[in-house]
Formats: structure tokens, sequence, C-alpha cells
């Protein structure tokens, strides 16, 4: 067998991230795409078509988020009369998504429209029965659970699954009760949670394939209450805590106040992930269409707008979600372009000038897209250099497995393995057990990956003691 190695000088500057149970995670809604492109939209990358989820996988996008509405009825007098964020569209989206590599966060709305902090309106289907709260549980259980398991038949079942859409008012509201004000019944309410996260879990279960369950507040200042009531009325049994953070509605919230406020969820509430769900930023203020944008408001320390502005506001952030311990950043729709079809509110994009393309739908090089790829600084499991010449890492002749080769007689037992690309995110951890004799080798299978230059990184009982570098995913150019 032939292995390939790459040389480890200066390896030892790499600042390795330490890995927990999920690499930090790089996301996109991308709800709109389909759409778009139904309505005549072509996206270009250096002014050549190029399909979108492929643009998104090659930018070190590793998760798309979907919005999931339960029968969006108001499209039929849209347009062409195309339903989208129905479960057939969501279906054809997360084929893409997986195609492309990337992992699916499913956002259930729970509602026929957009559910928001303002608005969390019942499927007009289960109308009848929104005040009965039994009926009502019986009717979210199964719509949950049923939903899950067909697209589990397809090969189609999400990673993650969000419960509700921003849900700072509750879920599942009568017109009454959403249009009376600020009305939040926390009994109701958690019942309704539990049912639906009991759904995924016995979804889960069947499908015999784990899901992490999130919820999702807006606004970072509104999340520790927010969290702490579900948790005070027994809504225990999620994984992530997702948040919105927009300057233009979250202001005067900075993102180092952000950053801390992650820190504190986490202390709070150890065992829970936490993440940002959605963020957006314009790289102009200008229109491409009649329709009204939705963000109009640019942060001091980000101006002018421009492409540049967008994709530091994302670097600052996420840096600040990683120095606390937060999970992952998604950006809320960077591909919602100008076209000629029509929303509710006017024709065209509410998002245009926030996305990650120019008004030729041309991808901007030095705009948001370059988020993901940046050289971000994760904590690290130990300051001290690993020693020299004790770690190599080779690739096998067809590159689907990572040989180690461990030179330390001193250390034995149990070696956590971490890769990481060049971004600095991680790809695989894995622990192996060494017996201490010099050039012991062991194997571990590896995913699909992009070529590249990774980095390897073997921890002790928590302290990083071996450090090198690998090309793997194909052949090198």
């Amino acid at each position: 067998m032939r292995y390939f190695i790459l040389s480890a000088i200066g390896v030892f500057f790499f600042s390795a991230p330490k890995l927990t149970a999920q690499a930090f995670l790089f996301g996109a809604d991308l709800s709109y795409v389909n759409e778009m492109e139904d309505c005549g939209v072509i996206y270009r990358e250096d002014g050549q078509p190029k399909g979108l989820y492929q643009i998104f996988a090659d930018h070190n996008c590793g998760l798309v988020r979907l919005r999931l509405w339960h029968t969006p009825s108001w499209y039929d007098t849209l347009n062409a009369g195309q339903r989208y964020s129905d479960l057939a569209d969501v279906r054809r989206s997360i084929q893409r998504a997986k195609a492309a590599g990337m992992q699916v966060l499913l956002d259930f709305h729970l509602s026929d429209t957009w559910a928001d902090p303002s608005r969390q309106l019942a499927p007009a289907a289960w109308l009848n029965v929104v005040d009965n709260l039994p009926l009502l549980q019986d009717s979210l259980y199964h719509y949950v659970y049923n939903t899950l398991l067909a697209l589990d038949e397809e090969g189609l079942l999400p990673e993650m699954v969000q419960i509700g859409n921003e849900t700072n008012r509750g879920i599942l509201l009568s017109p009454e009760v959403n249009n009376s004000g600020w009305v939040l019944d926390w009994e109701r309410n958690s019942q309704l949670f539990n049912t639906a996260i009991q759904a995924v879990r016995d979804a889960e279960s069947a499908a015999g394939t784990a899901i992490k369950i999130a919820l999702h507040i807006a606004g970072p200042s509104n999340a520790p209450w927010f969290f702490g009531q579900f948790i005070q009325h027994g809504v225990t049994d999620f994984d992530i805590m997702g948040l919105s953070y927009y300057w233009a509605w979250h202001k005067p919230t900075s993102i180092a106040q952000t950053g801390q406020i992650i820190s504190e969820l986490r202390q709070a509430h150890p065992g829970y992930e936490v993440m940002v769900f959605e963020t957006g930023y314009p790289w102009t203020l200008d229109y491409n269409d009649s329709a009204g944008n939705i963000i109009n408001e640019l942060h001091p320390d980000y101006l002018p707008a421009s492409p540049e502005s967008q994709k530091q506001w994302l670097i600052d952030l996420t840096q600040a979600v990683i120095d606390n311990g937060g999970k992952g950043v998604i950006y809320w729709e960077p591909a919602w372009v100008s076209s000629s079809c029509y929303t509710p509110w006017g024709q065209g994009s509410h998002q245009e000038h926030a996305t990650f393309f120019d008004f030729d739908n041309n991808l901007l090089a030095n705009g948001g897209i370059g988020w993901m790829e940046h050289a971000y600084q994760f904590p690290t499991a130990s300051r001290s250099p690993a020693q020299a010449g004790v770690f190599k890492a080779f690739a096998s002749a067809g590159f689907d497995s990572l040989i180690i080769q461990w030179d330390h007689p001193a250390i034995a037992g149990e070696l956590t393995i971490e890769l990481f690309n060049s971004g600095g995110s991680g790809v695989l951890a894995h622990t192996a057990l060494f017996s201490g004799k010099a050039g012991e080798r062991h194997a571990i299978s590896l995913p699909k990956l992009p070529p590249g230059i990774y980095f390897a990184v073997a921890s002790h009982k928590g302290q990083a003691v071996g450090r090198a570098s690998v090309w793997l995913g194909g052949s090198r150019p």
C-alpha cells in the first residue's frame, strides 16, 4: 500500500481547535434557491454559471437550513402558482444539499406562512382543533413524525430539526390569540414543544439515526430568559439553543455582548450547544427591483455598506461565537437575489442587497462568502508545542484512510486524533489505542473530503502531544 505524507515543517505554529462532539458549522439558509431558479435566475461564479449548492459547498459551507411550511396555499395566486417550502420543495432541496455533501437543518415553521416573534399562526388545517390541546398535540405529533419518516424513506433525513421559528411568542396560536398582543401561555407552550420533541425522538428511533433537536429564539438579549423558561417548564430534551442576531432589530446588543450571552447560556445550561441560526448584513443599500428591502440599518463599526464590510461582520461575529464556545453560524438567505417573480409584498427580492451575489447574480468574491473560509482562532487543547518527530500522518493511496504513525514510547493508551481543514473546522474525531511501540500505525476511515491540506492533532489526557499536516481528498496538484 502506498502512503502520502506532507512535511510537518512549521506545523507546531498551527493553532488546532479543540474538537468536541460536533465540529464548528458554517451554514446558509438556502430556502429560496429553487424558487429563484424557477424564476429564471442563473447563479454565477467568476462570470460562469454554476450550481448554487456547489458554490456553497466549495466555499466551506457544511450546513444548509431549509424552512418547511405546512400548506403554503398563498403561493397559488403568485407567479405560476408553484408552491415552495412545502414538503415536495423541501425534498428537492435536501436532495441537492446532500448531493453536495452538506448537512441539513430542517426548520419546522409549524405554520402555513412566515413564523417569527410577531406571528405564530397555526396551520389552517388545524384551526378547528387549535383550542383543544389534546387534539392539537395529536395533529402536531403525527405531522412531525410522518414528515421525518417520509424523508427517511428516501434517504433524506435531516441531521438537525428545529421546532418552530423564532418562537418568542410560543407556537401554534389561533388568529385571535396571535392578534391580541403579547401572550405566552407556558403551560400550553411546553406541552406542544414536548409533543413535537417526542415526535422527533420517535422518528429518530424508527429510522435508527440520530437527529439533533433545536429551539430558536430571536434576539440574543432575550435568549437567557426564554431558554431558562423552557427548561423550568420541563422542555429539556433538546440539543441546541439557536439564536437570531441582526443589528437592525437587536441593537444595541453588540457582537461582543452576543458572545458573552452565548458563554452565559453554556455556563447556565451545560450540555446544550449554542448556535447563531440567523444573521445578515447588507453589502449595499441600493435596490435591484421594486421590492422593499428588509434590512436597512448599518452598524457604525461596519461602514460603509460594502462586500468587505459584510464579510467582516460575519468574521467578527463568528470569532466571538467560537471564543465563547458556540457551535456554528448560519447566514439567512444569501441567495435570495432579484428575479421577475413576485412575493406577497412586491416584485423581486427583499434581500438582494444582503446576499452574497452582485446584481448580475455573480458571486461577490470579496463579500460574505469568504467568511466561511477565514482562518479563525480556535481554542487549543494545549498551548505548549507538541513534540517533534513523534507523530506522522499519511493518506492511503485511495485517500479513504488516514494512517497515523506514533513514535513516542513514553506515551501509551488512548489517543484522540482530531482532523481539521485549513480553515480550522473539524472534520473528524477518532479515539485509538496505542501500545507505545515506536513506529506503531493506526488506520482511520475517512469521509469524502475536498482536496487540500488538513491538520491532524493527537491529544492524550486533554493535552496536545503531536501534530502533523497531510494532503487529503485526491491527487495533489
